[in-house]
């Protein structure tokens, strides 16, 4: 029995193959001119075709080569381009929230020199009640920064709430827009007294607060500021509250009811100041607030 050899050709052999047989018939075609002009047409309709076709494809590879260089270069370009868009981006966030930061602290700057009078401590909020509102909210400072409950908190419009409650690193504070909040107030201009009540109703509304127990005669305009009064129990005199609007005489015809719009955003309170001053009042006072 024999065996069988089964021999393949690779793509490199064979062009070495047909290159060697290209030159062979060149070579005799040069010597005997005459006697192989049928190989020469020949050569002229196989090989030299086949010769373009292999010139032309090791052009296109030789072109191509490059672009395919240019295509990896390309790529590496664009993921330096890429990290360098995310290293600027994030720049860019950290230079926004330092400006806003930046913003908060001169605000709170701004309003501490308003009340010179008052020493202060600067907190953080760093929590709150459900909604969009802070009815409620906790700081970032205790008792061992020396809040204690009853203290005033401020922020950049003015008066904001006061603290109920303390632990060692955390005060929480109930603002003047929370439904139990009452606080005694007065005009700017005309000293009238009356008592600021919160309603988050009305907040959620329209961005407002209840102004109640305004006496029949008093002389409150509509635009007037209001300010906490000297004879509130728990808070500081001469504290900015808001503005007035909307004042009404009451059915009795012996009050009169009105709005304010608080000058603190209470959409938005991130920094805040405690009042580290508590109000002295009388051991047999039976003020409310």
């Amino acid at each position: 029995m024999k065996n069988r050899h089964n021999f393949e050709f690779s793509p490199k052999t064979m062009l070495v193959f047909l290159t060697i047989i290209c030159i062979l018939l060149l070579s005799v075609s040069a010597v005997l001119k005459d006697a192989v002009k049928p190989l020469s047409a020949v050569a002229e309709t196989v090989v030299i075709p086949m010769q373009d076709g292999i010139n032309s494809f090791g052009v296109w590879v030789g072109d191509h080569a490059g672009s395919f260089k240019s295509m990896k270069e390309l790529k590496k370009e664009n993921a330096k381009l890429n990290e360098k868009v995310r290293e600027l981006t994030q720049e860019n966030e950290t230079l926004s929230t330092n400006e806003k930061e930046l913003n908060n602290l001169q605000k709170l700057l701004k309003i501490d020199k308003a009340y010179s009078q008052y020493k202060k401590v600067g907190a953080r909020v760093i929590s709150k009640g459900s909604g969009n509102w802070y009815n409620t909210f906790v700081i970032n400072k205790g008792s061992k920064d020396g809040i204690k409950v009853n203290m005033n908190v401020i922020a950049d419009g003015g008066l904001v709430g006061i603290v109920t409650e303390t632990g060692r690193t955390y005060a929480k504070v109930c603002s003047i827009i929370n439904d139990s909040s009452s606080v005694s107030a007065k005009s700017s201009q005309a000293g009238d007294t009356c008592v600021v009540q919160g309603n988050s109703e009305s907040v959620q509304k329209d961005g407002t607060i209840d102004v109640t127990y305004i006496s029949k005669d008093a002389d409150m305009k509509e635009g007037e500021e209001l300010i906490t009064s000297h004879i509130s129990s728990k808070y500081l005199e001469g504290i900015k509250i808001g503005t007035v609007s909307k004042i009404s005489t009451d059915s009795s015809n012996l009050t009169k009811s009105a709005k304010v719009t608080p000058f603190v955003d209470f959409q938005h309170i991130e920094d805040v100041l405690v009042i580290t001053q508590l109000k002295e009042v009388p051991a047999d006072s039976d003020s409310a607030d």
